[in-house]
């Protein structure tokens, strides 16, 4: 679908629906990961780190991805809630960059994505103290045989520190390759989630 065909680049349409549409090819192109996004935070030094983090959720509401809340990402979200993320799907030749304040999920939320987990990804839940110093593979690998054999074969019930982020975002820009490097941009903004976006048509 080349992207000067797409309803929203063309009409006053709201971002969200554009997105799903885009991520939607890409899960039908992408070979691992359509759902992969860089997620960008800020230290308490105001000094920015980025990382790769998989999104579990998308709708009108915002964005969402789970996390460790001691992690690093965790500790900078919680001190500074507001995050950009940046989508590349190299096989369509399609950006899309998003920012905006961040929210914690709701327990419920939370809870009914920690069930739909691997059991092993939920004891890993249990046994990683995220973004930590590690001594050894070894020391890793004992947490993970203690809380195997603590849980056994019944429930595992999420830990209070392993929640989600929601990104709701003030901007969304699309980026599509075309010939020559004049690319096609298209910017929505807005001043909160409560008002409506405006579009901007960007030089590449």
């Amino acid at each position: 679908m080349d992207a000067l065909t797409s309803r929203d680049f063309t009409s006053d349409g709201e971002p969200f629906a554009l997105f799903g549409e885009w991520l939607k090819d890409a899960t039908a192109s992408e070979t691992n990961d359509p759902n992969a996004m860089a997620l960008a935070t800020v230290d308490e030094d105001g000094l920015p780190n980025v990382r790769m983090v998989l999104l579990k959720g998308a709708d009108a509401a915002g964005f969402v991805f789970y996390t460790n809340y001691e992690s690093a990402k965790g500790r900078e979200l919680l001190a500074h809630p507001k995050a950009a993320l940046v989508f590349h799907w190299k096989s369509l030749r399609r950006q899309v960059r998003v920012r905006g304040p961040v929210e914690t999920v709701t327990e419920d939320e939370a809870d009914a994505y920690y069930r739909s987990r691997p059991r092993g990804s939920r004891i890993g839940a249990w046994a990683s103290k995220q973004s930590r110093p590690l001594e050894s593979r070894f020391a890793l690998e004992t947490e993970v045989a203690r809380y195997t054999a603590k849980f056994g074969i019944g429930d595992i019930p999420r830990p209070a520190h392993w929640s989600g982020f929601r990104i709701v975002p003030v901007e969304m820009e699309f980026w599509h390759d075309r010939p020559f490097r004049l690319h096609d941009r298209v910017k929505f903004t807005r001043e909160n989630a409560q008002t409506s976006w405006t579009k901007t048509r960007l030089y590449p």
